[in-house]
């Protein structure tokens, strides 16, 4: 059985490599970004479609979620990548600055992850994936970029309420919180950085995967 996925923020440097490595493994990928340059790779891929949908949009993201079961069934997993990042510590952070990183960090999760939910609980499987950060847990790392790191943390908190409501149901959602990604861009805005701990895009996509397969994943 062809299992489905939805990736959002596909697009970016992890979806990216989230879209390749789902598309090996032989999973339909609904990737879901606004732009779609860097992935010409999987175009003519039969087993991949590109949408552009508004996530901060409650009724735009559930009309899309609907239509993708509708059309496929059931959808087996989710990458939910799409956010956003800035830097402002207490008092530079006002109420817009908070806004802004709520609905492209929280709100962009949670609006997918709701009818998402649900669908996976009538189904008995489902794998949902947040894009956490170390300035979540790690106060020290997240005071300069506080609003950030508070929407953030939420995704935890979201993740730890689904699963208490998820119990024994074989649907689970994990948040991922990897050290700095390897890419170009960070390399660029962080020329001095010891990059020996990054971690590449295409190894966190691996690891996606082996969460979203439903195998059991040792710890050893």
């Amino acid at each position: 059985m062809t299992r489905t996925v939805i990736i959002t923020g596909a697009n970016g440097n992890l979806g990216t490599a989230a879209v390749k490595k789902f598309l090996d493994q032989g999973y339909k990928v609904i990737a879901v970004d606004h732009t779609g340059t860097h992935l010409g790779f999987a175009a003519s891929h039969d087993n991949f479609e590109l949408r552009d949908v508004d996530l901060s949009s409650e009724s735009a993201t559930e009309t899309f979620i609907t239509e993708a079961i509708s059309l496929y069934g059931r959808i087996d997993g989710a990458l939910l990548l799409a956010g956003g990042f800035a830097m402002g510590d207490i008092g530079a952070t006002d109420s817009a600055a908070m806004k802004q990183m709520y609905t492209l960090n929280f709100e962009t999760a949670y609006f997918a992850a709701r009818p998402l939910f649900t669908h996976m609980i009538q189904n008995g499987f489902g794998r949902l994936v947040f894009m956490g950060a170390r300035t979540a847990l790690k106060p020290e790392l997240g005071k300069g970029a506080l609003a950030y790191a508070l929407t953030k943390s939420m995704l935890f908190n979201l993740a730890d309420l689904l699963n208490a409501s998820a119990k024994g149901k074989n649907v689970l959602a994990s948040v991922v919180a990897p050290a700095t990604i390897d890419t170009a861009l960070n390399r660029k805005s962080m020329p001095d950085a010891d990059t020996t701990g990054w971690i590449e895009p295409a190894q966190l996509a691996d690891i996606l995967e082996l969460i979203c397969s439903g195998k059991e994943i040792s710890l050893k």
